[in-house]
C-alpha cells in the first residue's frame, strides 16, 4: 500500500491531468498544462530546498490545484478584479488540496499548515517555508512563462513585474534566477528590472 505521501502526491496529479488547457514539452509531447506546471515546480523546489518538508512538497505541487476551473475572466479585468480573483484562488486550491491530505491520512496541523502555504500567510513575515514556495513560484514563473508573458505586454509593464518578481525572492531564490538560461531580449529586459 502506497504511503500517504504517494497518495496525497497521486491524487494531486491525477485532478492535473483533467486540465483541458495543454502544454507542447519540448519533445513535442502534448501534456496538460497544470501537470507540467506542477513537474516545474517541483522541479524548482529540489534545486530550492532538496530538504523540504512533505507538506511544503506537496503545497508546491498543489500550488494551482484545478486552476482552470476559475478563469481570470469570470473576474473584471481591474487591478481590484485581479486581485479578488486571485484570493480567492489561494483559498479555493488551498482548501481543496489539504482535503486530498485528509484523505490521504494526514493530521489536522499538516492539513492546517498545507492551506497557510499555498494561500501564503506569513510571507511579509518571514515565514521561511512559505518564502520558498514564492521563490519557486517566482523561478518558475522566470523560467517557463517569462519568455511568452514579454510578448503581450509593453516594456515598462514587463520591466515594472520583474522588479516585483525579484523583491519577492529570498537571496537564495534570486541566486537560482540568475542561472536561468535566457535569450538576451529576456536577459536584457532582466538586466534593465535589476539596474532600476
Amino acid at each position: 500500500m502506497a504511503d500517504r505521501f504517494t497518495k496525497a502526491r497521486e491524487a494531486i496529479y491525477e485532478a492535473h491531468s483533467e486540465d483541458p488547457n495543454k502544454h507542447t514539452t519540448r519533445d513535442g509531447k502534448e501534456v496538460p498544462y497544470e501537470t507540467h506546471y506542477a513537474e516545474q515546480m517541483e522541479g524548482y523546489l529540489a534545486k530550492r530546498n532538496p530538504d523540504a518538508s512533505d507538506v511544503l512538497k506537496l503545497a508546491v505541487c498543489g500550488q494551482h490545484f484545478r486552476r482552470w476551473e476559475v478563469p481570470r475572466s469570470d473576474y473584471s479585468m481591474t487591478k481590484i478584479g485581479y486581485h479578488t480573483w486571485r484570493t480567492y484562488l489561494k483559498k479555493r486550491q488551498g482548501e481543496l488540496v489539504s482535503q486530498i491530505l485528509k484523505d490521504s491520512e494526514y493530521e489536522q496541523d499538516d492539513l492546517d499548515r498545507c492551506l497557510a502555504l499555498i494561500k501564503k500567510e506569513g510571507l511579509k513575515q518571514g515565514e521561511e517555508e512559505v518564502q520558498v514556495l514564492e521563490d519557486v513560484a517566482c523561478l518558475v514563473f522566470l523560467d517557463d512563462q517569462f519568455e511568452q508573458f514579454k510578448d503581450k505586454h509593453d516594456e515598462d509593464k514587463i520591466v515594472n513585474i520583474l522588479k516585483k518578481t525579484w523583491v519577492k525572492m529570498s537571496k537564495e531564490g534570486q541566486d537560482l534566477a540568475l542561472q536561468i538560461p535566457m535569450t538576451d531580449e529576456c536577459k536584457g529586459l532582466v538586466q534593465k528590472a535589476l539596474a532600476g
